[in-house]
């Protein structure tokens, strides 16, 4: 009998060990359940965060000052957005300035790359662009340099064009020192201070910066005088050189540009005179020629743009209004080497002045068209033949460059500057 029991009792003691080792599932609590798309590692390690795709349809590549310039500012984007723990991957498509392919570029970044925002760097791109920006509704689509997408109804195409003409006058002050440091030494009279200017097109962008860097120059350097010749690109460094060249031969002392390349800073050096830049320095390539150079920061309107899509936020329009006092627009730094003494100065009297308000690049009294006074000038086109229609842009004494939308539209012609051909 006491054999029997002491059987029952190792048997009721087993099945009660096994009882106590283990959980029926359906008795785990349903909220104590992680999602499988959200499960953590056994060595618990934390999941990868997101990374957002972003694109840029670009009209060059790392060749171009003026992409190089866009890569720059993508980059210290990037950085920014990574210490607010948003991630980014920039994708770029190169060499297309216009029609089908920059189309095929949007709907490949927005479509399959799946971007958030897409960036397109140069003027002729946006009429594409247009085009397919409707059937990505959750893709914001910005066309730099541009004024189409604001007007439209499109609630994701946005325009950006920070105020340049600032740091186009700046640039110009320190071309003006330059000048006067060669009349004091004799190397050039008064009458010889001519500028030569290197333009892409005919369009008001070109003109309202060759227009604010001769008003700088004059600001300091009053006998001051400008040529200039287009060429009917954006960019092209053998026709850049050609023209820097032949302004040159015409008598230009100073060559500066607008346009994409660094070709008329060499043919500066090479030829012995001086050069003001823009979008990237150029002292580099012309260390005895490249005085400084004026360029837009776009670091802080891609932040903007991207943080805002990342958070759901309404995407600003148009960027208006934003230059020297916000950081958009700024100089690369000066060569010291070949500036004239008082440029530093004079550059930071004059930034001073225009960020405080009391300066006007196009300060009416500054400057004659015909010999006359300026007192009436539109600003916005609206019907797309390049002549303003719309918004009186002279009043308190100035034209108002890009007050009613941040694109420029000051096309005057005014006294002081030649142009030795218009064809573009």
């Amino acid at each position: 009998m006491k054999k029997a029991l002491a059987i029952i009792l190792v048997l009721v003691m087993v099945f009660g060990l096994a009882a106590c080792g283990s959980t029926p599932a359906n008795n785990t609590p349903a909220n104590n359940t992680t999602p499988a798309n959200n499960t953590t590692p056994a060595n618990n390690t934390t999941p990868e965060p997101t990374t957002y795709n972003v694109g840029m349809v670009c009209i060059g590549d790392e060749n171009a000052a003026y992409d190089r310039n866009f890569y720059m500012a993508a980059d210290a984007a990037k950085a920014q957005l990574a210490k607010e723990g948003i991630n980014i991957n920039w994708i770029y498509t190169y060499h297309h300035p216009e029609g089908d392919p920059v189309k095929d570029d949007c709907e490949e970044l927005a479509g399959d790359k799946k971007c958030i925002a897409v960036f397109l760097n140069s003027y002729g791109q946006e009429p594409a662009m247009l085009q397919i920006a409707k059937d990505y509704p959750n893709t914001v689509f910005a066309g730099l340099t541009n004024e189409g997408s604001y007007k439209d109804k499109l609630d994701n195409t946005i325009n950006a064009f920070p105020s340049i003409y600032e740091g186009r006058y700046l640039a110009g002050v320190a071309a003006g020192c330059k000048l006067n440091e060669m009349i004091a030494a004799g190397t050039i009279t008064a009458d010889k201070a001519v500028i030569g200017y290197v333009g892409a097109y005919t369009f008001a962008e070109v003109v309202s910066g060759y227009t604010a860097f001769f008003l700088g120059a004059r600001r300091v350097c009053p006998p001051a005088t400008m040529i200039v010749k287009f060429i009917g690109s954006w960019g092209d460094p053998t026709m850049e050189a050609a023209t820097a060249k032949d302004l040159i031969d015409n008598g230009a002392v100073l060559i500066s540009q607008h346009s994409d390349s660094t070709t008329p800073a060499t043919t500066a050096q090479e030829n012995k005179v001086f050069h003001v830049g823009y979008n990237i320095s150029m002292s580099d390539v012309a260390a005895d020629a490249s005085i400084i150079s004026s360029r837009i920061d776009w670091t802080n309107f891609f932040v903007k743009v991207i943080r805002a899509q990342v958070k759901g936020e309404k995407q600003e329009q148009d960027y208006i209004g934003h230059g020297l006092k916000d950081g958009d627009v700024v100089l690369t730094e000066l060569n010291t080497k070949v500036a004239a003494k008082d440029t530093a100065e004079a550059i930071k009297k004059a930034e001073d002045a225009i960020k405080a308000g009391t300066l006007q690049v196009f300060d009416t009294s500054t400057f004659t068209v015909g010999g006359q006074v300026v007192d009436h000038a539109f600003a916005v086109d609206t019907d797309g033949d390049f002549a303003p229609d719309k918004d009186e842009a002279v009043f308190d004494g100035a034209f108002h460059e890009s007050y009613f939308q941040s694109a420029p539209y000051f096309a005057l012609r005014i006294d002081g500057i030649t142009l030795l051909n218009e064809a573009y």
